[in-house]
Order: structure tokens, then C-alpha cells, then sequence
């Protein structure tokens, strides 16, 4: 499990000038790569449906909630934060204190790619979740991938999660001006384009509120702080209430 980070603005915001090209983002994300202490705390923190079977009988007899997966990479996960602060979590504080019976599993994986989530996608259907909160594609971004690939493996996994049963919400991320109006417009349309074709809520800026605010983002300017973590629950909030029953 390794971290790339993600630098996310809104579609067409209109950001400071970042002193990070497209080659120094690509060598700064190796070094964050290469930190060893991520992955322990990540298999601590975060159990991901690769470390556990939480469809086991076991599990469901232990809590038999239907199941919220909150599905993506370092934004999911709570890269950078202490346990109990990444936004799945507050996610779980709001939804108890509203009275709604669901428990949030956190499925996010630091350093995954659109392409990591389509491998992933057989593990989280085996959850048997009743609602998957996708966020992938800063990571494809940041690399320079393709963007007809980083579509077609979202689609993937809109597509199969849907088939499954369970109800998807999509979180829509975007790329700083460095990687160029042409790039950048293709990618944020994937996150529009896939919202219409299979009609699932889009939350189209998941750091909303977030990013640029005194103390909700960390040195990194990249990813939450818990602070922020808590505003990015509440952004994800009203897209999950309505498919939700108490």
C-alpha cells in the first residue's frame, strides 16, 4: 500500500500557482511512496477488504448493520491523520447521531489507482455492502495516465458495483492547471459523464470546503486534516441520506 498524493481542486477553480510541475509532483509522490511507516498504519488503521472478510457469519453476527464502503485511496484512508480521524469515521459519528443504523467500513487504500479499485471491486462486493462511496482517479491522474483508461476502469467499477445490488455514490476530483486545460477538462468530465450514465449522486469536489482553509489541510496541501476530515463527512453526507432508511 503506498501513498501517491493527490492535489485536488474543483473543476475550472481557479487556484494560486503551485510550484509543481507534472515531473516534481511524479518525484515528490516517490518519496512519499518509499515512506515505510504508511503501510503498517495502514493495515492498523485501516483494514481494507483485502486484510479482512467482513461477509463472513462471524462478522454480520457481530454487527449485522447494513454495511456503507467507503471505496477509494489516501483521501478514503485518512492519510496523515491519527485512528478514528479519517472522514469515514466522522461519517459513522454523523450517521449515529442522526439515528441511522449503518456501519462505515473504510476501504481506502493509500497510492491506489482506478486500475487498483477494479482489482479490488470482487472483495468489496463480497462485503455485501448496501452502499459504496467510490473515489478514485487522483492518483491517474497525478501519473499522467490515459484518460480513456482511468474511464473505462471507473466504469468498471460503477457498473459492476451496480450489478451487484448495492447503490453507489461517486466522488469527483480533479488535477492542478499544471497538467494542462485539455487533460484536465477530459479528466473532470469522466466523473460527470459517468454520474449521468448510471445516474448515481456526484459529489463533484470531495475536499469541498476543505481545500485552502486554514487548518483543514495538511502541509502537504494535499490531504485532509481531521478537522477537514470532518467537513468532507458532511460533504458526503446529504448524498448518501436520501438512499438510506432508519
Amino acid at each position: 500500500m503506498r501513498q501517491i498524493g493527490l492535489l485536488l481542486i474543483l473543476a475550472g477553480l481557479s487556484l494560486n500557482t503551485i510550484g509543481c510541475k507534472p515531473d516534481r509532483a511524479s518525484q515528490q509522490s516517490s518519496t512519499i511512496d518509499a515512506r515505510p511507516t504508511d503501510l503498517p498504519r495502514q493495515e492498523a488503521t485501516y483494514p481494507s477488504a483485502a486484510t479482512v472478510s467482513p461477509s463472513s457469519d462471524t462478522d454480520v453476527a457481530k454487527d449485522p448493520r447494513p454495511r456503507i464502503v467507503a471505496f477509494g485511496d489516501s483521501l478514503t484512508a485518512g492519510y496523515g491523520t491519527e485512528a478514528g480521524q479519517s472522514y469515514p469515521e466522522f461519517l459513522q459519528q454523523d450517521l449515529d447521531r442522526l439515528g441511522y443504523h449503518y456501519r462505515v467500513i473504510n476501504a481506502g487504500i493509500s497510492g491506489n489507482t482506478t486500475k487498483d479499485g477494479v482489482e479490488r471491486v470482487p472483495s468489496i462486493i463480497a462485503m455485501k455492502p448496501a452502499i459504496v462511496i467510490v473515489e478514485f482517479g487522483g492518483n491517474d491522474g497525478l501519473r499522467g495516465l490515459r484518460i480513456e483508461d482511468s474511464r473505462a476502469n471507473l466504469d468498471k467499477i460503477v457498473s459492476t458495483l451496480q450489478a451487484s445490488g448495492t447503490k453507489v455514490v461517486l466522488a469527483g476530483i480533479s488535477l492542478p492547471p499544471d497538467y494542462g486545460p485539455d487533460y484536465i477538462r477530459q479528466f473532470n468530465e469522466t466523473y460527470t459523464l459517468l454520474a449521468k450514465k448510471y445516474h448515481v449522486p456526484l459529489l463533484p469536489f470531495l475536499l469541498k470546503d476543505v481545500y485552502g482553509v486554514d487548518g483543514m489541510m495538511q502541509h502537504d496541501r494535499t490531504h485532509a486534516t481531521a478537522q477537514g476530515n470532518q467537513v468532507v463527512a458532511q460533504n458526503v453526507l446529504p448524498l448518501i441520506t436520501p438512499l438510506l432508511k432508519k
